[in-house]
């Protein structure tokens, strides 16, 4: 038999869920903008950044600074790279979370016919570059959470961002209290 959750429990848990979507609001414009201290500020320092096959992940944050430091990562920047994130499922363990979303990768389409939308400019559109399924770990440290370590992988349909990062959040379901 569960006991039902205190008031206290139930405003600590509210508490944890809005820290931890303003930090992975912020993942996006860390990755972004590249600066390394607004890096440094969300990876713990054994952060562990999985990006599935045919691409380099990080080891720690020191990797992840450099991740998004290098000229690669910097060139897509300075053409309009934006990760465009959704509000994560959380589930909350104490001290430790899960968090599973998805992140669009969109950048300027320079190929694309240039439309006006009235009030707000003219464009060539953008594209979405890829899909990505996120599976974040993250946890309490010096009362701060922290990310420790992310799996992406993209929704191509070949089942993998299926089977090993959203299936997995069907434990929210089944473990919520009514």
């Amino acid at each position: 038999m569960t006991s039902t959750p205190t008031i206290e429990d139930r405003l600590r848990a509210v508490e944890d869920k809005l820290a931890i979507y303003s930090l992975l609001a912020s993942h996006p414009i860390s990755a972004d903008t590249g600066e390394p201290g607004f890096v440094r500020a969300i990876y713990t320092e054994d952060f562990v950044f999985d990006r599935g096959a045919g691409l380099a992940g990080a080891q720690g944050v020191s990797g992840m600074v450099e991740l998004v430091g290098n000229d690669g990562h910097r060139a897509a920047i300075s053409g309009g790279l934006a990760h465009f994130g959704n509000l994560p499922l959380v589930e909350l363990a104490g001290d430790t979370a899960t968090a599973t979303s998805y992140i669009a990768l969109i950048s300027p389409d320079p190929e694309g016919n240039e439309r006006e939308l009235p009030n707000h400019g003219t464009s060539s559109g953008y594209r979405i570059h890829r899909v990505i399924a996120n599976r974040w770990l993250l946890a309490r440290q010096d009362g701060q959470w922290m990310i420790t370590s992310r799996t992406v992988l993209p929704m191509d349909g070949s089942g993998p961002a299926l089977d090993e990062v959203l299936r997995p959040a069907r434990s929210y379901y089944e473990n919520r209290q009514r």
